[in-house]
């Protein structure tokens, strides 16, 4: 009996508890809650049509995104001091590791609409500074997750056969979001060898991240075809699919808007038919995975998929296509381009609304800081 004496438990207080048990298991997947909240501001401020109140409105979420990236940052950062065999264990599995893209993506995400909303707030050199900050650092982890995380999976992960799943996209298509923001850097460096170093160098992670892209997508289809639909949990990264898509036809359209004055004429305005040859094609492909995603996802729902943190896929992928709309509504002058970005924008916004508002109801339950579960497993071919 006298193990269970007040006096033998207070012995050694909280021995067995580790510190910072709350941070446990946030892990870099959260950074896609930040991305999915900054693209509202980006992509409402690049919408060619004018709506009394959105830039306002705009301002806020993307402060909102803002206090939300220094909360995540602290708290992985958090993550890594207190649970440090976790964020190993994070590495080291092919479901997780992926994620480490996000992180890449949020900080340029972020640093992008500081620049085209929040300086309405802090001004145009406090904008240019924060985002020249956050788009340094954002490539840079964006690069190296671009090559560390196909080794890990090479060489340390072990992935059974027909398992690819459209997480895997993340992070090569980190390099693409800058190849897709750093346009908006490039007017304030000077003029002539720092532009087209720019210029180019986001031409070439423009490159890296498509082709990358172009050797997983067969991978991810096939696993759809031969073994059937995501688990429920995973069927919203379906979306994720959007990501390259939206995102590449964003950077070409924007890398053309910056290109005269900085390469020599007949070079930019090659980049400007380039932008149309490329962004109206891979534009309707997204349109048509985003009508098979969708169909995927309502099938989930009817069997009953609940909410979960790979709802956020929802968000950012839908916002690089409504940029890339509105690019292809410049370029081409075409009114169809300019309804189809107001309309996959208002889907952007539902969807955030949503994930936003389950999320925050997560925290505060806790449901969101417990272990996570294993996914459901899909359902039959024939359901």
């Amino acid at each position: 009996m006298a193990i269970f004496s007040p006096t033998r438990q207070s012995s050694a207080p909280h021995a067995d508890v580790p510190p910072l048990p709350r941070l446990r298991h946030i892990g870099p997947n959260w950074y896609a809650s930040v991305m999915g909240t900054s693209i509202v501001a980006s992509a409402g401020v690049a919408l060619p049509v004018h709506v009394p109140g959105l830039r306002v409105a705009c301002t806020v979420v993307w402060a909102l995104a803002a206090v939300m990236l220094a909360v995540l940052l602290s708290a992985r950062a958090g993550h890594w001091a207190a649970h440090r065999d976790q964020a190993r264990t994070h590495l080291l599995d092919p479901a997780v590791a992926p994620f480490y893209g996000c992180l890449s993506m949020a900080l340029l995400a972020v640093g992008g609409s500081t620049m085209v909303v929040g300086r309405d707030v802090i001004g145009h050199g406090a904008a240019v500074a924060v985002d020249a900050v956050l788009y340094t650092s954002g490539t840079v982890i964006g690069l190296v997750a671009a090559v560390m995380i196909p080794y890990l999976m090479v060489v340390r992960h072990r992935i059974e056969p027909g398992n690819a799943t459209p997480v895997w996209l993340l992070p090569v298509v980190a390099p693409m979001v800058s190849a897709a923001l750093g346009p908006l850097l490039i007017p304030e460096l000077p003029a002539g060898q720092w532009r087209e170093a720019l210029l180019l160098a986001c031409y070439a992670m423009f490159g890296l991240s498509l082709l990358a892209t172009l050797v997983m997508l067969p991978l991810i289809f096939a696993r759809l075809v031969h073994l059937g639909p995501l688990p429920l949990a995973l069927t919203p990264t379906l979306f994720l699919v959007l990501g390259p898509l939206g995102q590449s036809t964003t950077a070409v359209n924007q890398l053309a808007d910056v290109a005269g004055g900085v390469v020599p004429a007949s070079y930019a305005a090659g980049f400007e038919v380039f932008a149309v040859l490329y962004g109206v094609p891979v534009m309707g492909f997204a349109l048509m995975w985003l009508a098979l995603s969708v169909a995927l996802v309502v099938r989930a729902v009817r069997n009953g998929m609940t909410f979960a943190m790979t709802w956020w896929g929802f968000t950012f992928p839908v916002g690089t296509c409504v940029t890339g709309a509105a690019g292809l509504a410049r370029h081409t002058g075409l009114t169809a381009y300019t309804w189809l970005a107001v309309a996959l924008y208002a889907l952007l916004v539902t969807a955030w609304a949503v994930a936003g508002l389950r999320t925050a109801r997560g925290l505060v339950s806790g449901v969101l800081l417990a272990a996570p579960q294993a996914p459901a497993p899909a359902t039959a071919r024939t359901t």
